[in-house]
């Protein structure tokens, strides 16, 4: 009986010996098709971040060309304000030179008319009396 029970015992043991193989199978997810596919994607996306890239370079490219004539158009509008600030200036001392001395002229002129006519009112009453009224004598 002994024997019977060994036998039955191993023969349990040698049916069940299958279900605990599977047990501790790894069960794959995916199959070879599945990694070729994702080897592919996996290509394509580098081959993606590369035209990227390349875009994003030529973008930064012509953000800095852009940028380098916003620099040289301010520069050269800044430069023609001085300019003109400096000519504007320039032709107002000019302008006001000949404007200056004509003033001076004219106020030597009303000076010398008026020691004149000083001089006629000592002779004359009635000019002296006219001149008193407006504040010349």
């Amino acid at each position: 009986m002994k024997t019977l029970v060994y036998i039955s015992l191993l023969f349990i043991s040698l049916l069940s010996l299958p279900a605990l193989a599977q047990e501790q199978q790894v069960v794959v997810p995916y199959t070879l098709a599945d990694r070729d596919r994702a080897i592919l994607t996996e290509a394509k996306i580098g081959a993606l971040e590369a035209r990227m890239e390349l875009r994003f370079e030529n973008q930064q490219r012509q953000l800095d060309d852009i940028k380098t004539l916003f620099y040289w158009g301010f520069g050269i509008l800044i430069t023609l304000f001085i300019f003109m600030l400096g000519y504007m200036i320039w032709d107002r001392r000019t302008a006001m030179r000949p404007a200056l001395e004509q003033a001076s002229r004219a106020e030597e002129s009303s000076r010398t008319l008026i020691a004149m006519l000083r001089e006629y009112a000592k002779k004359h009453p009635d000019l002296a009396e006219i001149l008193r009224t407006h504040g010349i004598l």
